[in-house]
């Protein structure tokens, strides 16, 4: 296979050591002259002789002044261990020679040592180490062309298990990636099901985290939030945070992770509520070498306390025999022994040096067989075997290997080690182990009462949120519901009170009909409040969305009859008292009713349109989660349900539009008839106080309510306030005085007051006052105090009728002065005889006076015949003319004093002579003038 040559450029690789491995990979004819040159007069019968010594180059970094050269160091005491243990196993017919070539973790160093085994080196069967990533990844590029297969025992980096590109490279220690099956396991294990990954912006890390997003997509785990850095990682901490991340994977080393954990306590992410899963191979205590940061050691201590680590387990846990006959314990301190004679410290890669001679070892046998086999099949020619064959055969049993070693079960898969991978929680400022799983069985196992979490569980992968519904306080609905109760009930009582006295005169004029469809109005916006009042707790989603409407349709409805029936009675009375030119008006229940019936038809033209065209629906509201308040590790994330539609500004502005101008209009009708005294038929005044309480508390709790939207107690206590203050306010001031009236005076709303009009309006005023005296049966119970008016009246003509009798007597005393009596002191006389208007002392009112003479006169008083003027006085007192003329005075007073007073002629009737006083303005109003009010 043909490498890349993209390796020229790694580390600033010089181009001589470029141009080298360019020859020495593309011209492999060159390559074999140079084994040819070194093969030292060995040939391929390697394999079917006894005792035969088969070299293995070993490729670490050797020089201590090289990176990760402290690896090597502790490798070697366990190689030759392993030599040792083999020959002394005599299962073997041959003995490994090791040749260690230092790389220096240096890529052209690397490749120069690797070209000088090559050249100058035996021929080597295949090659064990590589300890730095970038140069066994240079090396193991070029194996194939050399038919050789590589082993390494410490080179984790997971760009080596691309096996296009890597055939023939294998290893004894598990990967990076061989953590991401085990991390994924470890979730199940907990149901945590939601994680977010913080990875240093490094290759090794970034391949990490790229095959773990794969591992936790096939276990359907949600990958909440990938956040990578490169220096300062507090900022990706804090998105993890806002993101609601609490199982926390990350990817970085031991320099970023003080850093990492630093952010993690000022961002107070540590404790009950989080779990960090952070790589397992990092040095012991390296929080106290590696902390660059501004936080002191106890500060990162409270941070990390209860961190996961995940990493390869050096050595197994279980003690059982291996493949050398030791266990794992007896071969570390075998291993100790040489670590002290040689004076190194050790490597956590010293088991799987160890089981990797062991894996070289048992492949070689069996190459070994297998060529023996082959040899004795052709052993009728000369058997030979070329470099290609040798190499395909290691590759075939390479991957056929099984057995236990010091590190667990050795086997591989497409090269890459099936180990075993350790957990560890960092408790009490040191990490204990507690748990592995076997990448073979796939199994995870952790240990009894090992585990420590810092809450009373294991944290939950995110912040479980509880769904609670913002409800109505049930003492708080009780106890407005008794109030709405107790209201319906004295709308009931003022219904009662209504019906049974419906036929007494005073409810008789205040229409009880209308006044039947106000006490309806009020309990149907009385019930409302017990609608409004339910929520998603006491009903079901659709019966919810089923009682927008109803409660919509209710409140509206009732205000409607109420205010409507109410405005109608008052137009009702605005229309008799104000048109005076209409001789008679009759408006009865029927047309109050159907004014009543267009208005509620307006609103449920209204109200259907809204419920076809934009219905109201149910719709949830949900707010900022809060605490639990029981300190439990959930949230809570209330939650209230409206009742909304697309357009509700509009439809809201229809209705409250219309509702507006019906009240104005009956604003504009209280104070037209403001001045109506009658308090049986004029509500104007509790109509106005009506208007004025239902608005002021509409405007209040319109915008009470719009502010606590989010407080249902407070919205549906302000909303139910609301409504029993407007409904009671305005039954009571419609029912109550009459009640009170009824109980302590009940003639005293139907007794003759006078109307009360302003000086501007006297004329007009003036008119309806005769036309009151005509009210249907109000002119009936009226009669009364007219009668004792006229009465009143009578004797103060009985008096001014003595007056006139002094009067004439004096006219037959001084004859001479008869004309001028005539012509003056009887018009005075038929001036008084004509009075129609009475003040009252008290009351300051006008007294009608219905009794007055309608006869034409036929005479002028004060005219004289020009013929009689020259007779004598006694001559024409005693005349017939004066008899005539004193007697058509007398007579009119007597019809007006005495005759009704014994039943006799009605006062309007006519009398035998004609007034002298009569005039237009004295004229006596005829019957038909009456105004016939139904129901009043």
């Amino acid at each position: 296979m043909a490498p890349s040559r993209r390796h020229c450029g790694w580390e600033m690789t010089p181009l001589s050591v470029c141009l080298l491995l360019s020859i020495l990979m593309f011209q492999p004819a060159l390559a074999k002259v140079c084994n040819d040159y070194t093969r030292h007069g060995q040939d391929n019968s390697w394999f079917s002789g006894d005792n035969e010594k088969l070299p293995i180059m070993v490729l670490m970094p050797m020089n201590e002044s090289a990176l990760m050269s402290s690896i090597s160091q502790g490798i070697e005491p366990a190689v030759q261990l392993a030599i040792q243990h083999i020959k002394e196993s005599r299962n073997y017919k041959f003995s490994l020679i090791t040749k260690i070539y230092d790389t220096e973790c240096d890529n052209a160093k690397g490749l120069r040592a690797f070209f000088d085994a090559i050249c100058y080196g035996p021929k080597h069967l295949m090659i064990f180490g590589g300890v730095c990533p970038s140069v066994t990844s240079i090396i193991a590029e070029s194996l194939e062309g050399w038919n050789l297969v590589q082993l390494s025992f410490a080179a984790t980096t997971p760009v080596l298990a691309d096996k296009k590109k890597y055939p023939n490279f294998f290893r004894t220690v598990p990967s990076d990636n061989a953590v991401n099956p085990a991390v994924v396991k470890f979730l199940n294990f907990y149901n945590w099901s939601r994680v977010g990954t913080l990875t240093q912006d490094v290759q090794r890390f970034s391949e990490v985290r790229n095959d773990l997003t794969n591992e936790l997509e096939k276990a359907d785990i949600q990958i909440a939030d990938t956040e990578s850095f490169s220096n300062d990682p507090c900022v990706n901490v804090k998105k993890l945070k806002d993101n609601d991340v609490r199982i926390i994977i990350g990817q970085f080393d031991e320099n970023l992770a003080s850093k990492v954990f630093c952010c993690a306590y000022n961002l107070n992410m540590y404790g009950s509520k989080y779990q960090w899963i952070i790589p397992g191979w990092y040095q012991g205590n390296w929080w106290e070498q590696a902390n660059s940061t501004n936080c002191t050691t106890r500060k990162l201590l409270t941070a990390m306390e209860g961190y996961i680590a995940v990493d390869f387990e050096p050595l197994s846990a279980k003690q059982v025999k291996g493949i050398s006959g030791r266990t794992p314990k007896e071969y570390e301190r075998e291993y100790s022994k040489e670590l002290q004679q040689k004076g190194v410290e050790p490597s956590k890669y010293h088991g799987f040096a160890y089981d990797g001679i062991w894996v070289i070892a048992k492949t070689l046998t069996r190459v070994m067989d297998l060529l023996q086999h082959k040899e004795r099949q052709d052993m009728y020619h000369n058997f030979t075997v070329d470099d290609r064959e040798v190499g395909r055969l290691v590759l075939d049993v390479m991957n056929e290997t099984n057995f236990y070693g010091v590190t667990g079960q050795v086997m591989f898969r497409n090269g890459e080690r099936m180990g075993t991978i350790k957990f560890t929680q960092f408790q009490e400022g040191q990490e204990v182990k507690v748990g592995e799983y076997n990448a073979i069985a796939d199994v995870l196992d952790l240990i009894n009462n090992t585990m420590r979490f810092q809450g009373v569980e294991p944290p939950k992968d995110r912040t479980f949120v509880r769904l609670q519904r913002r409800n109505i306080n049930v003492p708080l609905y009780s106890i407005l519901s008794v109030i709405t109760i107790l209201g319906m009930l004295m709308a009931g009582a003022f219904l009662f009170f209504n019906i049974k006295n419906r036929n007494h005169r005073l409810i008789k004029m205040s229409s009880p009909y209308m006044n039947n469809l106000i006490i309806l109005g009020g309990m149907l916006s009385y019930s409302s409040i017990f609608l409004f009042g339910l929520d998603g707790a006491l009903v079901s989603d659709k019966e919810f969305e089923a009682l927008c409407t109803v409660r919509t349709w209710i409140l509206i409805v009732g205000y409607t009859t109420a205010f409507g029936a109410m405005f109608a009675k008052t137009w009702r009375v605005h229309a008799i008292f104000k048109n005076v030119k209409m001789k008679k008006k009759i408006i009865k229940d029927q047309k109050l009713l159907i004014i009543v019936g267009g208005m509620l038809l307006i609103d449920l033209c209204i109200l259907i349109c809204w419920q076809i065209v934009d219905p109201l629906k149910r719709t949830v509201e949900e707010y900022s989660l809060e605490a639990d308040p029981q300190g439990q590790d959930i949230a809570i994330r209330p939650f209230l349900e409206h009742c909304e539609n697309t357009h509700m500004t509009i439809w809201l502005g229809i209705v409250y539009a219309y509702k507006g101008l019906l009240m104005l209009f009956g604003c504009f009708l209280a104070w037209e008839t403001r001045n109506v005294s009658i308090p049986a038929l004029n509500d104007s005044k509790y109509i106005g106080m009506s208007v004025y309480n239902v608005g002021i508390m509409c405007i209040i709790g319109a915008a009470v309510s719009f502010l606590t939207r989010d407080q249902p107690n407070v919205q549906f206590c302000i909303v139910a306030l609301v409504i029993i203050f407007c409904s009671t306010i305005t039954l009571c001031l419609v029912f109550v005085p009459k009640f009170i009236t009824m109980r302590t005076n009940p003639d005293a709303a139907t007794q003759n007051r006078r109307l009360k009009f302003n000086t501007n309006q006297k004329k007009e005023d003036s008119k309806m006052s005769t036309s009151v005296t005509s009210v249907n049966q109000a002119n009936t119970s009226r009669l009364d105090g007219l009668q004792t008016d006229n009465h009143r009246l009578r004797m103060k003509i009985t008096e001014l009728d003595k007056e006139l009798e002094e009067v004439t007597m004096q006219l037959q005393d001084t004859p001479e002065k008869t004309p001028y009596i005539k012509q003056n002191h009887y018009g005075d006389v038929n001036n008084i005889l004509s009075i129609r208007n009475f003040t009252d002392g008290k009351e300051g009112e006008k007294s009608i006076l219905k009794n007055h003479l309608e006869q034409k006169p036929q005479a002028q008083w004060g005219s004289m015949d020009p013929s009689r003027i020259n007779r004598g006085p006694l001559e024409d007192i005693n005349s017939p003319e004066h008899i005539q003329r004193r007697l058509s005075l007398q007579l009119p007073i007597l019809h007006h004093a005495y005759l009704p007073s014994i039943g006799g002629v009605d006062a309007s009737c006519s009398s035998p002579n004609p007034s002298p006083g009569s005039s237009p303005r004295h004229r006596h109003m005829p019957p038909s003038y009456r105004v016939m009010v139904s129901g009043l």
